[in-house]
């Protein structure tokens, strides 16, 4: 016993265990909760998100008026007064010399016709603006994907660690057990050797678990944004947890609806159509409306010119068509549909890619709940056989080989079943990202 606790002992100082005020408790949705909640590449995309939205706004407002305001002084030179003299003597001055020119002008312009321009681009922004979207949630998929399997991994390298430390306490009790035989003349030093062997195979693979574990739990402090001296402890357990039963045709139709890197792929094409409509109103007339008010001293439209602040107004409407621009917009709408095109061929490939996969990931998510049923008997078997073996070989029936072997077997029993589990609940992961929920 004494051994077994010096084990276990070791096994924590190994593991790199602090005091238990640097030991955090998270279950699994806490951990991907932290993990989407502060991820620096979660926050890149958006930003990128706002900027689309940004832009959609842009789009949106080239639909209202655009309105001007100004105002500007001018000194000129001094230049003679212009001045003729009336049939009744009097002089008029028609050009007077006023050096000191001031201007004051508000505007406005408001398009009457774009060919669609506008529309299309709105249409092309929103498009952008939602792939973006969908972009970030693709992120977090991936994210969440990353943070369940760091878990995960954490608990298996812990489990290992405790399954190792279990056996190699074990094989101490048997190997000084197996001292004592000797000493009495009742084994041979080989029989002596084979356990020792088995106890530092046991001790150095269990170093190696506990190595493991140090590296999983500062993985997932990287991911949950926790101190570098934290200790991550899971409240989740390796038990095999009900799995629901979807066809694989209801998984692939949720997969293909819903995945959110097939969604922006369409959005992304819908916009390049978009940005076609809008390159092709270049052929069409453009009209538009302007409006605008001077208050100016003097005001050049009154003559003569007077030194005094006066007001004038103007509506003007115009009208433009591009004639001929060599091929300009020809070119530029023939590469946006060209990029729509190679947008559509991506989601078609995206979509088969997707369906191998959801494939894939529900049959090995199948083979691994079979796994752990098997894995489940191969323990418990292994246990019966060395406690079989143990009664044996106190009552030297059988060889100090044979009860090796039964440890053996636990301990390999024991890592199959904490590797089963965990293939279940990664496997368990994986359909769930490549579904898309």
């Amino acid at each position: 016993m004494r051994a077994r606790a010096a084990v276990l002992a070791a096994l924590a100082l190994a593991a790199g265990r602090p005091s238990r005020a640097d030991e955090v408790r998270l279950s699994l949705a806490e951990a991907v909760d932290r993990a989407v909640a502060q991820a620096p590449r979660l926050a890149g995309l958006r930003s990128l998100e706002e900027a689309a939205r940004a832009g959609w706004r842009a789009a949106r407002a080239a639909r209202l008026p655009v309105a001007d305001l100004g105002a500007a002084y001018t000194r000129a030179s001094d230049v003679p007064e212009l001045a003729i003299v009336d049939p009744s003597g009097a002089r008029r001055v028609l050009f007077p010399n006023i050096p000191d020119i001031y201007r004051i002008r508000a505007g406005v312009q408001l398009p009457l016709y774009t060919g669609g321009r506008i529309g299309a681009a709105i249409t092309a922004a929103a498009e952008e603006t939602r792939a973006a979207q969908l972009d970030r949630a693709g992120a977090e998929h991936d994210l969440v994907l990353e943070a369940r399997s760091a878990y995960w991994s954490l608990i298996t390298a812990r489990e290992s660690a405790r399954v190792l430390a279990e056996a190699a306490a074990s094989f101490e009790a048997h190997l000084t057990d197996a001292r004592h035989r000797q000493e009495e003349g009742l084994a041979a030093r080989n029989e002596l050797l084979a356990v020792q062997v088995e106890r530092d195979r046991a001790e150095l693979a269990r170093l190696a678990a506990s190595n493991a574990a140090a590296v999983a739990n500062a993985n997932l402090l990287l991911l949950t944004g926790l101190p570098p001296e934290a200790t991550v402890v899971p409240t989740e357990s390796l038990a095999l947890t009900a799995v629901g039963s979807d066809p694989l045709s209801a998984l692939l139709a949720v997969a293909l609806a819903g995945r959110p890197e097939v969604m922006a792929l369409r959005a992304r094409a819908a916009a390049a159509d978009a940005a076609a409509r809008a390159v092709r109103s270049g052929t069409l007339p453009q009209a538009s409306l302007a409006a605008g008010y001077e208050f100016a001293n003097p005001n050049p439209r009154i003559l003569p010119l007077v030194p005094e602040w006066n007001g004038t107004w103007s509506v003007g409407v115009s009208l433009a068509l591009t004639a001929f621009d060599g091929g300009r917009t020809a070119a530029a709408a023939a590469q946006a549909r060209a990029q729509a095109d190679a947008l559509r061929h991506q989601v078609e490939d995206l979509e088969r890619r997707i369906r191998l996969e959801v494939t894939q990931r529900s049959l090995d998510l199948g083979t691994a709940q079979a796994a752990v049923a098997v894995a489940d008997r191969n323990l418990e078997a292994a246990q019966e056989n060395l406690k079989v073996a143990q009664d044996r070989y106190k009552e030297g029936l059988i060889p100090s080989a044979e009860l090796l072997d039964a440890e053996t077997a636990l301990l390999r029993a024991g890592l199959d079943r904490t590797s089963a589990v965990t293939q279940f609940h990664l496997a368990r992961a994986g359909l769930e990202r490549s579904v898309g929920r």
